[in-house]
């Protein structure tokens, strides 16, 4: 028997392939909460595999919470009981804050890796992608919340706010984490690197979360950082979560954490999606 005999084709599978790719009828187009959901549960695989992952929001809270109530709470306020009281919601702040560049710095790895190319030629709603990462971001820092909390608690920590407080205060942290996130996806289509990114995020999250109200009263300050404390977007969250937690909250701290929030998302969402849309 020939080559060319043996590779002959089959008229009937010829027609049979034909009917196959002429088909008309294609699968509907996945709506956007099903595609945000769908690359959410993508960011959770990850973890499954790599769990060292949740070191940040597992270990460290615990190591953040034990060494700075121990280490100082004699020293500032007298007792390590009392020290707790006004330390714990803004360490949770500080930690849950500080977790937020991670976002970023996962878009960074998925555009360098080219997968990022791979999505932006899927026939789904563009800004999937980003929501997707981002809420499973808030599922991190729901999970850093609860241990920090539960610890607290062990420790010795009483919300006067009571369960309704607490809950109150670390939904406001989510929100306000959850916009803040949109500025580091901002800087992780900008910046060409994970470690340039890192770099940058710790620049400016690191003089905003140690120069504010997390560990001292800024009345004890020099009249000049005080001034600047005050300020500091960081101490009015800290500011809020301490209120709420404890039952002292008052509505123009709330308020001004929520309208930063608002406004960081209005500038920044779009700003990440115009550069994710045009980024070459």
């Amino acid at each position: 028997m020939s080559a060319s005999t043996s590779t002959t084709t089959n008229p009937r599978s010829s027609e049979l392939l034909q009917d196959v790719l002429s088909e008309r009828t294609r699968p509907k187009r996945p709506n956007a909460i099903r595609t945000s959901l769908t690359l959410g549960w993508r960011a959770l695989l990850k973890i499954k595999y790599v769990p060292e992952q949740l070191l940040d929001v597992t270990a460290f809270p615990i190591m953040f919470l034990l060494m700075f109530t121990y280490l100082f709470g004699g020293a500032i306020a007298g007792s390590t009981g009392e020290y707790l009281q006004f330390l714990l919601p803004g360490i949770l702040a500080m930690t849950i804050v500080t977790i937020t560049m991670y976002t970023g710095i996962e878009l960074n790895n998925d555009i360098s890796k080219g997968i990022f190319d791979r999505f932006r030629s899927l026939p789904i709603w563009r800004p999937s992608v980003l929501v997707g990462m981002l809420l499973v971001d808030a599922l991190r820092y729901t999970i850093a919340s609860a241990i920090m909390i539960t610890l607290g608690l062990i420790m010795g920590f009483r919300p006067d706010g009571g369960f309704v407080g607490v809950l109150a205060a670390v939904g406001l942290l989510i929100i306000f984490s959850f916009s803040l996130s949109w500025i580091w996806t901002t800087l992780g289509l900008l910046l060409r690197s994970e470690k340039s990114l890192m770099g940058v995020s710790m620049l400016v999250l690191f003089p905003l979360t140690f120069v504010s109200n997390v560990f001292v009263d800024p009345r004890t300050l020099p009249s000049w950082l005080e001034a600047f404390v005050d300020v500091n977007p960081i101490s009015l969250l800290v500011t809020a979560i301490r209120g709420l937690m404890h039952g002292t909250a008052a509505a123009g701290d709330i308020l001004w954490v929520l309208i930063a929030s608002f406004v960081i998302i209005v500038i920044f969402a779009p700003l990440t999606m115009y550069m994710y849309r045009n980024k070459s």
